[in-house]
Parts: C-alpha cells; sequence; structure tokens
C-alpha cells in the first residue's frame, strides 16, 4: 500500500461533533476516474445496505400512500448518486401494486452513467444530470425525497433546499440523512478501517457524519426556512439516521 493510500486509511478519532464540520469531502472536490468514482459508488451501496439506509425513506412513503390514498406518485429524488435508493422504490411500488414515476437529478454526470449501467433493463427511471435550482420553475412532483444528500449542503443552502422541497412537491418531501453522533462517528471509523473499501469512502464515511446533523440542528434549520413548530417531522432511525420530512 503507498503511503498517500497509509494516510486516506488513517482517520482521525478527535472530531469535533459539537457542531457541525464544513471540512470537504473527497467525492465532492477531488477529481478522479470513471472507474474509481463507481467503485466508491459501489462500496456506498453495500454499506448502505448494512446500515439499512434504504428503510426511513421506504417507511415515509407508505404513509404518503396511507395518508392520501395515491396508487401514482411521482418522485423526484434529488443527489441520487447511484440511483440506489430509486432502484429500492421500484422494487417496493411493484411489490405493491403502486405506479411509480421515477426522476433523478445529481449535479456529477458520472452518477448518471454509473447508476444508468446499475439499473436492470426495461427498469423506468429518469436520471438527469444539472442542479435542481436550475430545474423549469415548473417542474411538478408528488413527491421530492433525498437520501444522504443534506450533510453535503452548507446551512444557507440547505435552508433554500427546504424551501424548494416545499414549494415543489405537491403531497410532500423527506430527507434521510445521518445523525451526528459519536457513536455512528465511531461505527463509520470502525467499518471503513475493517472493510476493503475505496479509499474516497474511507475517508468520507466518517467526515459524513461530522457533517450531518443533530435534532437541534434540524429545529433551527426548519425554523430559519420558515416552517412553524411541528409543520416538519424530525424522525430518529435506527442506526443512528434522522427522517425529516412533511405530508402536505
Amino acid at each position: 500500500m503507498s503511503g498517500g493510500a497509509d494516510q486516506s486509511r488513517r482517520v482521525s478519532g478527535a472530531a469535533d461533533l459539537s457542531r457541525r464540520s464544513f471540512d470537504p469531502e473527497l467525492m465532492d472536490t477531488e477529481q478522479v476516474s470513471f472507474e474509481e468514482f463507481q467503485h466508491c459508488l459501489r462500496d456506498l451501496r453495500r454499506i448502505n445496505l448494512c446500515t439499512l439506509a434504504y428503510r426511513p425513506t421506504l417507511t415515509w412513503l407508505g404513509r404518503v400512500v396511507k395518508q392520501t390514498g395515491r396508487r401514482h406518485l411521482r418522485i423526484l429524488d434529488v443527489g441520487f448518486g447511484y440511483g440506489d435508493m430509486l432502484r429500492e422504490i421500484d422494487r417496493w411500488a411493484a411489490k405493491r401494486g403502486i405506479e411509480v414515476e421515477l426522476t433523478g437529478v445529481d449535479l456529477n454526470p458520472w452518477s448518471a452513467k454509473a447508476a444508468a449501467l446499475a439499473t436492470p433493463p426495461g427498469t423506468r427511471i429518469d436520471y438527469r444530470t444539472g442542479d435542481l435550482f436550475d430545474l423549469p420553475p415548473d417542474t411538478a412532483c408528488d413527491v421530492v425525497i433525498s437520501s444522504l444528500f443534506t450533510h453535503h449542503l452548507d446551512d444557507t443552502l440547505l435552508v433554500r433546499f427546504l424551501r424548494w422541497m416545499d414549494g415543489h412537491a405537491d403531497l410532500g418531501w423527506f430527507s434521510n440523512d445521518l445523525h451526528r453522533h459519536a457513536v455512528s462517528h465511531a461505527f463509520a471509523r470502525a467499518m471503513v478501517a475493517s472493510l476493503p473499501v475505496n479509499r474516497l469512502v474511507v475517508h468520507d464515511a466518517p467526515l459524513s457524519v461530522a457533517r450531518a446533523f443533530t435534532s437541534d440542528d434540524w429545529e433551527r434549520l426548519l425554523a430559519d426556512a420558515g416552517f412553524a413548530p411541528g409543520a416538519v417531522s424530525v424522525e430518529w432511525f435506527t442506526p443512528f439516521r434522522y427522517g425529516v420530512g412533511r405530508i402536505k
């Protein structure tokens, strides 16, 4: 292993978790080949499976169907990455006889390429490349979701995103992201130290926890976005996830 790789595996345990970190993640800043980017996304998919990462979003979508009675949903996934959340939704909906129109938007053009390669033939998912804030003003969807996306945003941009979701989702919106906590940070460090994962994941997984949120963070950000107390649910999911959402 090279010296650079050795250094990437030495994840510091001295993170200050009393407030959000805004240190940059390598996936957001480093120029890498498509092959390495794809490898990183595959490793993240494995971690998502191990940590029950899809459950909060699927649970919330079930509530949307139950409360609204809708059997047809237009769903927009912001920051879709590998497209695995959308593929999980496709399987979830098929088992329940729910018709879905699935669209994802992501800034990185390699996300669309990697997601398309990982999507089985015949699965209808529209992977788009671009900035969500550049989508046409009349972009309509029933539900806006994001998973492991909001921790990539600073507070100002996140408040803007919360307002954007509320303005564009007819039925509601949901953010599924990490809980910033010493236990979840230690778990992320231990996982990347013990598993054969890409160097980007080694660096970014613990940092993602440090960039994530407590319930107090969410209450503050929701207030800054103009939501009245109690208008948006902030729910903790095992293991160390927050689901933040609103069903209109």
